[in-house]
C-alpha cells in the first residue's frame, strides 16, 4: 500500500514504481521497523493521541510480526513498495484502519533513519566479535613463533632480522585500531532521529528522548533536519569496515608471499586452501586472495555512498536510498570474510629453519656495524658510511660480513675492531632491539601480553553494549 496518494489523482507509473521500490533490499530493516513502531506507540500513547485500548490492540499485533519477521513466516509482496509500506499494509489487514495510527508525528524519513541506526549499530557490535577472534588468532600464532628469527623487510628488501612472533603481533594491532574506530563510532551513531518527523519535528505532544531511551540510543539527535538527512554514520561504518578490508588485504598478500615455493615460509592446513582443477600438485592460498579482493569491494562501497551524500541539499532526498544495499553488502562480505580468515592464520604452520636462514641474508646485519661505531663516539653519517663500504667489498667478493678480515674491517673505518664480530649475529641484533616496541624478545612477549589484556578490556565492553542493545531490541 502508499503512504501517500490523496494530492494525486493516479498512482505512479510501473516504470517509476519499478525504480521506487526497495522492499527487495530493506525488508531487512523490518524487525527494526517494529522496534522503533513500539517505541513510537509508547510515545502516542503517552500523550494520549492513541486510545488505550487501540494502542494495546496495535501493540500486541506488533509483536506477533514481530516473531513472524523472525521466524521467517511474515513475508513482503511484491506489490509494496518498502518494509514501512509493507508493514504497515500489513497492521491495516489485521487491525483496519487503526492500523495507519503509528503514522501520527512520524514520517518515513525519521523513521529510515532510525531503522538504519538500529542495524548498523546492531550489526558493527556483531562484527566486532569476528575482529576480536581474529586478532586472538594472531596473537596465538604469534606467542607460538615469538622466538623465532626471521628477516624483516622494507620494499620487500631484507632490512633487519626480527622475531616472527613480532612480524606476526604487528597485525593485531592493526585490528586494535578498527575495534578502537568501532567504539567511537558506536558512541557517535548512539543518537536517535526518531521524532524528528520529515524534517521539522512536530506539533503532536511528542518526547523523542523517551523514545531514544526506550530504543536504547543515549539520547535524541538535537536537530530535526540533522536528524533526517545524516547519514555520516554509514559514510563512516563504511570507512572502518573498509579500514578491516585493507588490513585483511595487506595480511592476505604476505600469506600468499609467505606460502609461496620461493619463500617457503608458510604452510596451509588443507582446510584452508584449495587445489587446481588441472594441476595436481597446486594448494592455492584462495583465503588470503579473496580477502585481498573483496578489500576493492568495500572500497567501493564506500566511495559510492560519499559520492551520493557530497552533493545533497538538506533536508531528506531520495538519494538516500543509495545508503543501504552498500551498508548491507560491506558488512555481508565481513562477515563472510573474517571466520575463513580467521581459520586459515589459525591452522597455518611456519618453518622456523627456513626463516631463520633467511634472517641473516642480503646483508641484513649492517646496520649493527653502523650502530657499533656510533656506540664508539663516530657520527652517524661516518658510520654509515663505513658500513656501505663492508657491503660492497662483501658483494665484490661475495662474502657475508662476519667474513671480513680485521684489516678490512679496519680499512672500512679504523675504530671497527674485531669487537665488532660480536654484533654480527642474528641473535645479537634482535637482542639488541630493546626500545619500546621493537623486537627484543622481552619486547614482543610484554607486546603480546598487553595486547591480550587489551582484546580482553574490549571483549567486556562489547558484551556490555551487546546486551544492553540485545535487551533494548527484545532479542
Amino acid at each position: 500500500m502508499a503512504l501517500w496518494g490523496g494530492r494525486f489523482s493516479s498512482g505512479p507509473a510501473g516504470d517509476v514504481f519499478a525504480l521506487s521500490q526497495s522492499i527487495d533490499f530493506d525488508w531487512r530493516l523490518a524487525p527494526y521497523d517494529i522496534r522503533s513502531s513500539l517505541a513510537h506507540l509508547a510515545v502516542l500513547e503517552k500523550a494520549k493521541l492513541i486510545a488505550e485500548g487501540d494502542a494495546e490492540k496495535i501493540r500486541t499485533a506488533l509483536k506477533q510480526m514481530q516473531k513472524e519477521v523472525r521466524d521467517g513466516t511474515l513475508v513482503p509482496s511484491s506489490e509494496d513498495e518498502d518494509v514501512h509500506s509493507a508493514l504497515e499494509r500489513v497492521m491495516t489487514e489485521r487491525l483496519g484502519a487503526i492500523g495507519g495510527s503509528l503514522r501520527a508525528g512520524r514520517s518515513r524519513n525519521d523513521q529510515v533513519a532510525t531503522d538504519l541506526r538500529l542495524f548498523a549499530l546492531d550489526h558493527m557490535l556483531e562484527l566486532s566479535g569476528f575482529v576480536v577472534a581474529l586478532q586472538r588468532a594472531i596473537l596465538t600464532k604469534a606467542d607460538e613463533y615469538v622466538d623465532a628469527p626471521a628477516p624483516g623487510f622494507t620494499h620487500l628488501q631484507h632490512a633487519q632480522p626480527v622475531l616472527f612472533g613480532h612480524e606476526l603481533a604487528k597485525h593485531a594491532h592493526s585490528f586494535a585500531r578498527d575495534i578502537d574506530r568501532i567504539k567511537d563510532w558506536y558512541l557517535r551513531t548512539s543518537f536517535s532521529p526518531l521524532g524528528a518527523g520529515a524534517l521539522a519535528g512536530s506539533s503532536l505532544h511528542l518526547d523523542p528522548q523517551a523514545s531514544a531511551r526506550e530504543l536504547g540510543f543515549d539520547a535524541a539527535i538535537a536537530n530535526s533536519i540533522d536528524a533526517v538527512s545524516d547519514r555520516d554514520f554509514v559514510a563512516e561504518a563504511l570507512f572502518i569496515l573498509s579500514m578491516i578490508g585493507i588490513h585483511l588485504s595487506r595480511m592476505g598478500e604476505e600469506w600468499c608471499l609467505w606460502s609461496s615455493t620461493e619463500f617457503g615460509w608458510a604452510k596451509l592446513d588443507d582446510a584452508y586452501a584449495t587445489g587446481s582443477s588441472i594441476m595436481p600438485q597446486k594448494k592455492n592460498p584462495d583465503i588470503a586472495e579473496l580477502a585481498r579482493g573483496k578489500a576493492g569491494r568495500l572500497i567501493g562501497n564506500l566511495t559510492s555512498v560519499l559520492a551520493m551524500l557530497k552533493g545533497l541539499p538538506f533536508a531528506y532526498n531520495r538519494d538516500l536510498q543509495e545508503d543501504k544495499e552498500p551498508l548491507f553488502d560491506s558488512l555481508d562480505t565481513l562477515a563472510l570474510v573474517l571466520p575463513a580468515f580467521t581459520g586459515m592464520v589459525a591452522t597455518t604452520t611456519f618453518n622456523r629453519a627456513k626463516m631463520e636462514a633467511a634472517s641473516s641474508t642480503g646483508f641484513s646485519l649492517a646496520t649493527e656495524i653502523a650502530d657499533f661505531l656510533v656506540r664508539a663516539g663516530i657520527p652517524f653519517a661516518q658510520a654509515h658510511e663505513a658500513a656501505g663500504q663492508c657491503v660492497h667489498l662483501c658483494e665484490t667478493t661475495g662474502r657475508d660480513l662476519h667474513e671480513l678480515t680485521d684489516a678490512e674491517f679496519a680499512m672500512a673505518h679504523p675504530s671497527l675492531t674485531a669487537e665488532v664480530r660480536k654484533v654480527l649475529t642474528v641473535e645479537g641484533a634482535i637482542a639488541s632491539r630493546t626500545t619500546f616496541g621493537g623486537t627484543a624478545p622481552a619486547n614482543v612477549r610484554s607486546q603480546i601480553v598487553a595486547l591480550n589484556s587489551k582484546i580482553t578490556e574490549n571483549e567486556i565492553w562489547f558484551a556490555d553494549k551487546t546486551k544492553h542493545f540485545s535487551g533494548m531490541m527484545g532479542q
